[in-house]
C-alpha cells in the first residue's frame, strides 16, 4: 500500500503564494504517476495537475496554467505544487492522488488539505 500525506495549505490573500508538499510512503516502488486535485462543497473533485513517472510530462488545468507548477523528486517520495497568484477561485481542499499502473486510474488518495484565499 502506499500512504500520501499533503502539507502546506493554509489562508491567504489573493495573489499570495503557496506551496503544497505531499508525502509518500510505504510501497513507493508502486508509485507511477501522481496528481493533484481539488474540491469544494459547491463542486465534485476536479483535476488540478499531473505529472508521469519519470517527471517530465506534465498537464494542467486551464484555469491554473501559468499560475501552478506541478513537481515531484526523482525518488517519487514527494509531489509538489507550486501556487503563485492565488485567487478566491482557488479555494478548496486540495487532495494528492497517485496511480499503481503507468496508464490506470488514480488508486491512492491523501486526506487533503484546505487552501483559502480572501479577496
Amino acid at each position: 500500500q502506499v500512504q500520501l500525506v499533503e502539507s502546506g495549505g493554509g489562508l491567504v490573500q489573493a495573489g499570495d503564494a503557496l506551496r503544497l508538499s505531499c508525502s509518500a510512503s510505504g510501497r513507493t516502488d508502486r508509485i507511477w504517476n501522481m496528481g493533484w486535485f481539488r474540491q469544494t462543497p459547491e463542486k465534485e473533485r476536479e483535476f488540478v495537475a499531473t505529472i508521469n513517472w519519470s517527471g517530465d510530462s506534465t498537464y494542467y488545468h486551464d484555469s491554473v496554467k501559468g499560475r501552478f507548477t506541478i513537481s515531484r523528486t526523482n525518488a517519487k517520495d514527494t509531489l509538489y505544487l507550486q501556487m503563485n497568484s492565488l485567487i478566491p477561485e482557488d479555494t478548496a481542499v486540495y487532495y494528492c492522488a497517485a496511480s499503481s499502473t503507468v496508464a490506470g486510474p488514480f488508486d491512492f488518495w491523501g486526506q487533503g488539505t484546505q487552501v483559502t484565499v480572501s479577496s
